[in-house]
């Protein structure tokens, strides 16, 4: 049975961890190592971390079994027109395939309904396999994206939203 809870500020090295862990079998076929690396660091570091859940972000953690094997992270982006942005949705690679990330979706979007979202957005590499998870998840592409994210690097992403 998969459990969920809120993460707090002593999970986020559970948070940097599982992304170590599922970032290369999630990428490593779009980017290079060295681009995943630096997106670890960048985006995963204690302080960024800390400062994503000081300004609101959410983070809930999947357990099965006592181990965590997933989580998801989301906030408000645009609080006048009931806009959330799922900013993250990782699942251990040994996992996928069991309904994880499926459950984390529905507690998202059971608790943004809650404080009266109207849409989800989130970016996906337009190479990425999860893509279709979305789409299955009633996601629709709204936009393409490069977002230069330094250091020579560039995320090519697709916005995509969901009606809540």
């Amino acid at each position: 049975m998969i459990y969920l809870r809120k993460a707090k500020e002593e999970d986020l090295p559970t948070i940097r961890n599982l992304a170590e862990q599922t970032w290369p079998t999630a990428y490593s076929d779009i980017i290079s190592q060295e681009q995943i690396v630096f997106m670890l660091d960048k985006m995963y570091n204690q302080g960024e971390l800390l400062g994503q859940l000081h300004d609101g972000h959410t983070f809930l953690i999947a357990s099965e079994l006592k181990e965590d094997v997933g989580f998801a992270g989301f906030s408000v982006v645009d609080s006048e027109n009931h806009v959330y942005k799922l900013h993250k949705l990782y699942v251990l690679p040994k996992m996928h395939g069991k309904g994880v990330g499926k459950i984390l979706m529905n507690e998202v979007v059971d608790q943004i309904k809650a404080q009266g979202a109207k849409f989800l957005r989130l970016n996906v590499n337009r190479d990425n396999k999860a893509k279709n998870f979305y789409e299955k998840a009633g996601f629709k592409i709204k936009e393409t994206v490069d977002l230069d994210i330094g250091n020579g690097f560039y995320m090519n992403d697709y916005v995509m939203e969901k009606e809540i």
